[in-house]
C-alpha cells in the first residue's frame, strides 16, 4: 500500500476529489491510503497561527517552519522508519514533475506533500525538511493543493489494480521507453456538427483487423518518456 499524506491549511479542498472514481475505489481496495492533514493542528498558540510576515518586508504572509516541522516529524514517526519515503514541497521554482518521477514515486511506501499558500513557505523547509521541490508547470498557483492532486493521481494510476483491469495499464506501457498515448474514437462513426461537415472515425479502426489496428496505433502513438 502506498500512503499519501498531504499537509494543507485548506483540507476541505480535497473532499469531493477523494470521493470519486478510481481514487475512491483504490482506497476501498486498500491499494492506497490518503491522509489529509490540517497544518493548524500542529500550531501551538490558541489562534492556531501557521503564517507570519516575512523578514525584510514583503506583500504577503509566509508559512512558518515550526508547525510544518512538527507535522513532518509526526507523520514520519507514525510509519516504520525503514519505509521508502519522499517529502515533497510544491513551489514554482521546483523541478518539473514528469512521468519518470511518477514511476519512481509509485515504488515508494509513503509520500508526504507540503502544500504552500500565500507568498510561500519559510525557506528552511525547502533547505532542511523537504527531499524535493516540485512544480507541475511554468505558472504560479494560489497553493499546492492542485499540484498535490496531480501528483497523487499520476502516481496512483501506476499502481497495479488501481485502474481496474491490469490490461488497461499494461497496454499503455513500454518497458524500454515509457508511457504510450494514441488517438482514440468511439460511437458515432460519423458526427456532423453542421450541414456539409462530417467528422469520421478512421476506417482501419472499424475494420476488425487487429494487426492493421495495432500498426495504425503504433504509427500515431506518442511516447511519454520515463
Amino acid at each position: 500500500m502506498l500512503i499519501f499524506d498531504i499537509i494543507t491549511i485548506f483540507p476541505e479542498i480535497f473532499d469531493s476529489y477523494l470521493k470519486e472514481s478510481f481514487i475512491k475505489k483504490a482506497q476501498e481496495k486498500g491499494l492506497i491510503k490518503i491522509g489529509i492533514h490540517n497544518l493548524r493542528d500542529w500550531a501551538k498558540d490558541r489562534h492556531k497561527t501557521v503564517d507570519d510576515r516575512p523578514f525584510g518586508g514583503g506583500l504577503g504572509m509566509v508559512l512558518k517552519v515550526e508547525p510544518i516541522y512538527r507535522a513532518i516529524k509526526e507523520l514520519s514517526s507514525l510509519k516504520k522508519r525503514k519505509r521508502k519515503r519522499k517529502i515533497i514541497l510544491f513551489t514554482p521554482r521546483g523541478k518539473k514533475f514528469n512521468q519518470k518521477m511518477a514511476y519512481q514515486f509509485s515504488k515508494l511506501d509513503q509520500i508526504i506533500m507540503i502544500c504552500g499558500r500565500y507568498e510561500g513557505v519559510d525557506e528552511r523547509i525547502a533547505k532542511y525538511i523537504a527531499d524535493i521541490e516540485l512544480s507541475i508547470g511554468d505558472y504560479d498557483l494560489m497553493g499546492g493543493e492542485l499540484p498535490a492532486m496531480v501528483v497523487m493521481e499520476t502516481v496512483a494510476r501506476l499502481i497495479p489494480g488501481v485502474l481496474g483491469k491490469p490490461e488497461l495499464l499494461k497496454e499503455r506501457i513500454t518497458k524500454e521507453k515509457g508511457f504510450i498515448e494514441y488517438p482514440q474514437y468511439t460511437r458515432p462513426e460519423v458526427f456532423s456538427p453542421k450541414k456539409g461537415v462530417c467528422w469520421k472515425v478512421p476506417k482501419v479502426l472499424l475494420s476488425g483487423h487487429h494487426q492493421k489496428i495495432a500498426e495504425w496505433r503504433k504509427k500515431h502513438r506518442k511516447i511519454i518518456e520515463k
